[in-house]
């Protein structure tokens, strides 16, 4: 539905989606920033049943639900700003 919403059918720029979350497998990482993606996983695990992901990851979600190309950005920390588009 988000890809729907975001399609431009009139001629003018389509939109996209804007994901903050931490991405997983970053070799630049330390250990703390290990253990705490842990604490993370584990939180989502108990919160709402899901899991940190890997860049691969995100990339077969993005592409099975029909858009066409993302851009990840690493701010803030761990997280990363990741743009979706159509």
């Amino acid at each position: 539905k988000c890809k729907e919403a975001i399609t431009s059918n009139n001629g003018e720029r389509p939109g996209k989606v804007i994901i903050i979350d931490t991405l997983m497998g970053n070799k630049d990482w330390i250990k703390q920033s290990t253990e705490t993606i842990q604490l993370y996983d584990l939180e989502m695990m108990v919160l709402v049943s899901d899991q940190e992901r890997t860049e691969k990851e995100w990339a077969k979600l993005f592409f099975d639900a029909g858009f066409s190309s993302y851009n990840i950005n690493p701010v803030l920390g761990l997280r990363s700003i990741i743009e979706v588009f159509p």
